[in-house]
């Protein structure tokens, strides 16, 4: 009942002591050094290998050691081997962070700021309280509402807009295609923490942009083909939208020379925003094969029909 992990390898060498000390009797391996395939039962990977089928023709678990799964081509895993998202409280605790940071960023003015500072010249903003600042998270998994939850405590005004309906103590929650324009025309920063779909690439476009009040800010920590390049750069010079912060891109890393790197309105990170905890997330794959010898649901695992 072998697990092989297939994915960053300095964590990778954390994931194999923790298995060591929790769960000696599952053998653990790290990729390349895969044993006899036979005995491989659960992938624990970020980027799969080619032909999984027919490599470990016993597998019963696949593993994403990331919150998403864009990363996978389904149609490889056969249908009757669940695929698992990662649900550690790492990955949620470094996001809540993250998003945190990055609205008060634009809730503050600190782009701005950062232009003054360069140019070394202070030039007054009025604060705006908090309580007249309208934060909409698209998305609202396990990710959007420990956002939300924490972003509670600054007094924003919250909204929330998902596929399907949620109730959120606290938030004005909208669902479905038809409630989307009443939900951006109330959010003066956005957050995308949307999964990438086929619904979903490219909806960070012109047309959404015009949905939200002039001068919006834009936090996208969901994946970076969400965004069309053209119309957000159309909609910055514009003033259409404020500022953004950007933890995602398309490609990634950009090349040299991509506007990002250098717009005065766009503070961007290398997508780390969240990041998996070797420690929790060994606790949470230990969970899910246990539940999954005693044929139980399984929490995190993926409805191929939705793509998360």
């Amino acid at each position: 009942m072998t697990v092989l992990y297939k994915a960053n390898m300095v964590r990778g060498a954390e994931w194999a002591r923790f298995f060591a000390e929790r769960a000696p009797d599952i053998p653990f391996r790290l990729w390349p050094d895969i044993g006899n395939p036979a005995e491989i039962r659960h992938l624990v990977v970020w980027v799969p290998p080619d032909d999984i089928a027919t490599t470990f023709p016993n597998l019963e678990l696949v593993f994403s050691v990331g919150a998403g799964v864009d990363q996978f081509d389904t149609t490889k895993v056969p249908a009757h081997i669940p695929l698992v998202r990662m649900l550690e409280p790492g990955i949620a605790e470094t996001m809540v962070e993250y998003v945190t940071m990055a609205v008060l960023a634009l809730h503050r003015d600190l782009l701005d700021f950062i232009s003054q500072q360069k140019e070394q010249v202070w030039r007054e903003i009025r604060i705006t309280p908090a309580k007249r600042r309208r934060v909409g998270v698209m998305g609202l998994g396990q990710l959007g509402q420990a956002v939300l939850e924490r972003l509670k405590a600054f007094g924003f005004a919250l909204s929330g807009w998902n596929r399907s309906p949620r109730e959120i103590e606290g938030v004005t929650c909208y669902a479905g295609a038809d409630a989307l324009p009443d939900f951006l025309a109330q959010a003066d920063i956005l957050v995308c923490l949307l999964p990438l779909t086929d619904q979903t690439r490219g909806i960070l476009n012109a047309d959404l942009f015009a949905g939200l009040p002039h001068g919006a800010g834009l936090v996208n920590v969901g994946r970076g083909p969400h965004l069309v390049e053209a119309d957000f750069l159309a909609a910055l010079d514009s003033g259409a939208l404020s500022g953004a912060v950007l933890d995602v891109a398309d490609p990634e890393p950009l090349p040299a020379g991509h506007p990002f790197w250098s717009h005065p309105r766009i503070l961007l990170t290398p997508h780390n925003a969240s990041m998996t905890t070797p420690d929790t997330a060994v606790d949470f794959v230990l969970d899910v094969i246990a539940r999954h010898r005693r044929g139980e649901e399984l929490p995190g695992r993926v409805d191929r029909t939705r793509g998360y």
